[in-house]
């Protein structure tokens, strides 16, 4: 995170010296504000850097002897055989397809939809062993 929070700090910087000489320069408020905001995101962003740096220390993949199990964590339930995502891409096409051809075959397919997404969302709801 060190590195990150100097090339934003170096960012931060050039935006500075930017927004001064053109605020000097152009007299003109619109980009003067621009690069001001810009100035600012930039300090943000090295700011959340440094800071993530300085709370948590180098990261693994800052180290040379990071290894990659130390990243690593849940990555997430990826269910085998479901037929939920069919339906859901079979809705979201029925739908597309009613805005085009009518109103009754868009409530067709948004039926559809709400019908796939709700069994995604509640396919596991009822089985306690998968968390």
């Amino acid at each position: 995170m060190k590195t990150e929070a100097l090339l934003f700090a170096g960012t931060a910087a050039f935006f500075l010296v930017v927004d001064v000489l053109y605020a000097l320069w152009a007299r003109e408020p619109a980009g003067t504000a621009a690069l001001t905001v810009a100035f600012l995101m930039a300090l943000l962003v090295c700011f959340f850097f440094a800071r993530n740096h300085r709370t948590n220390g180098r990261r693994p993949e800052d180290r040379a002897d990071g290894e990659v199990l130390e990243r690593s964590g849940f990555l997430a339930l990826f269910p085998p055989h479901s037929g939920w995502p069919f339906l859901t891409a079979t809705g979201a096409a029925v739908l597309a397809l009613g805005v085009v051809y009518g109103l009754w075959l868009a409530l067709l397919g948004l039926g559809t939809l709400a019908t796939g997404v709700g069994g995604l969302v509640f396919q596991y709801a009822a089985d306690d062993d998968t968390a």
